[in-house]
């Protein structure tokens, strides 16, 4: 089993045996459950429910919108008591749309279909995942039936890839999953085989979690599916890296891994891709790993929309030193401004971090051009110069270097004796970048528009005035021989001329 080595990386406190030593419990059933509309990325679900509705554990509570979206449910039974604006987990603290559910306790599930994925058309199965609400559990949440439709990327799917890697520190909660449930995930694995097609299929996960290698080992015995261990180093587990170090195959920088025959998915997902067709169970909870500075680390099996604070107070409440509650791992995690926050599908951990924990904040200093973020920098980047050209908002010449091939994985920050926020700075860039383009769009939409009025109205000119031509009697020839006005009075005038100009003429008459 050969590996290809990614550049850069790190080697990192891992801070795993922390949470990953009990097996995983399931977390008490919530008074109230504040269920956000938006768990994924692309449009937010649209409500399917109102104030005071009845719901069902399972029930569709959010229709998914375009194509890149998914469906939410009810995590359990109850009573809906608001549609409104609540926070949600973001570093911003922002608000946005959820659906509160008075939970009744009484788990009444609603009628539940497995569904035979063998015998359906491919489009079909897709939108059964779409429903269910199946996407990547390992932190980017993108809807899974959108990754499943190779249409336009590749004739055919060299290498499926199961992302077990769970390369942050303190989080434990794919392998705990890999370790306990490891035939349902191979399970989930059929079905993305059956319907992908790949001529291999890879399961990759770090060398420093032996238990999972094995349990996954044994359960993917007589598939062909090949479990392969990698170096326990930081971010191994991103796409762009693990595609890497299993395949030594390489994305284009403006591309998808589709674009050379890769398509991989996170372990999570195919255990809840398991549990939507085999079950037809959509996707309402999920592992989380709970940890830092809290008298019981463990991994809860949560419902979704459950508050932060009853999983940080079932695991015995905060300890002493806690400087910040981040969701994620210190590295690629963001802080928040409150536990009562809800759980989304992107929840994968809690940490309760004391300041040991975090890079201590002091204030930037200037760049001494050590070079350490370029030497660490899985995706083969500038840091510096990124970090410059975004610091002078040259936003043209920092995608120059290719600013959007950063996964803001934080190794540069990590490594930078100047204490520089580089991720920061990316983050911020990126933002700009796109705002730019919003606005560029918005002026461009508002210029067509502009330049269609015009258009039509010109049109309309010319139409009314080929309906005027068209109203307007045609001239007869009596009419046209007919002398004007005008006419008979020139000719009298030049008759009376001509009688002044001949006075014999006017005699002889006379006479």
């Amino acid at each position: 089993m050969r590996l290809f080595p990614f550049h850069g990386g790190l080697k990192t406190v891992r801070h795993k045996t922390e949470s990953n030593r009990q097996a995983i419990r399931a977390a008490a059933l919530p008074k109230r459950l504040i269920v956000p509309l938006r768990q994924h990325v692309g449009a937010i679900a649209k409500p399917l429910v109102k104030t005071g509705d009845p719901v069902l554990k399972g029930q569709r509570i959010g229709q998914p919108d375009g194509y890149v979206s998914a469906a939410v449910h009810a995590p359990t039974s109850g009573v809906v008591i608001a549609v409104d604006q609540q926070p949600v987990p973001h570093p911003s603290g922002m608000t946005d749309w959820c659906v509160s559910i008075e939970v009744d306790g009484e788990e009444r599930w609603i009628e539940r279909c497995p569904v035979d994925y063998q015998h359906l058309h491919p489009s079909d199965l897709r939108n059964v995942v779409r429903n269910a609400g199946v996407v990547g559990l390992g932190g980017a949440v993108f809807p899974s039936a959108v990754k499943m439709n190779l249409s336009g990327h590749c004739e055919r799917l060299e290498h499926l890839i199961l992302n077990g890697a769970e390369c942050e520190p303190w989080m434990t909660c794919d392998d705990r999953l890999m370790r306990e449930r490891a035939p349902e995930i191979v399970a989930g694995i059929h079905i993305l085989a059956h319907l992908l097609a790949p001529r291999e299929v890879l399961i990759g996960i770090e060398d420093d979690k032996p238990e999972a290698i094995a349990a996954m080992a044994a359960a993917c015995a007589g598939t062909g599916y090949e479990v392969r261990p990698v170096p326990t180093r930081y971010p191994s587990g991103g796409v762009k890296q693990l595609t890497k170090l299993l395949t030594n195959k390489e994305a284009p920088t403006d591309g998808r891994s589709t674009d050379i025959g890769v398509q991989c998915f996170n372990v999570a997902t195919a255990y809840t891709l398991h549990r939507a067709i085999h079950h037809g169970e959509p996707v309402i909870s999920r592992i989380v790993t709970v940890t830092g500075h809290v008298k019981q680390p463990q991994n809860l099996e949560v419902l979704l929309g459950t508050p932060f604070a009853e999983l940080i107070a079932e695991s015995g409440g905060y300890q002493d030193g806690v400087q910040r509650l981040i969701m994620g791992g210190p590295l690629m995690g963001f802080a928040l401004h409150d536990d009562r926050v809800p759980v989304t599908k992107a929840t994968n951990c809690i940490l309760a971090a004391g300041a040991e924990d975090l890079a201590l904040e002091q204030p930037a200093m200037p760049c001494i051009r050590c070079g350490a973020c370029m030497d660490v920098c899985p995706a083969d980047l500038l840091p510096q110069q990124l970090y410059w050209h975004a610091r002078a908002k040259e936003f043209d010449k920092a995608q120059d270097y290719h600013l959007f091939s950063c996964i803001e994985c934080g190794c540069c920050s990590y490594v930078c004796p100047s204490r520089i926020p580089l991720v920061q700075y990316y983050r911020y860039a990126k933002n700009e970048i796109w705002a730019q383009e919003k606005e560029k769009q918005k002026a461009e939409l508002a210029r067509q528009r502009h330049q269609a009025r015009l258009e039509r109205l010109e049109r309309e000119k010319q139409e009314r005035e080929a309906k005027l031509r068209q109203k307007a009697p045609p001239r007869s020839d009596a009419a046209a021989e007919k002398p004007t006005p005008t006419a008979s009075i020139a000719h009298a005038k030049e008759a009376a001329s001509s009688a002044a100009d001949s006075p014999t003429e006017a005699i002889a008459r006379d006479a």
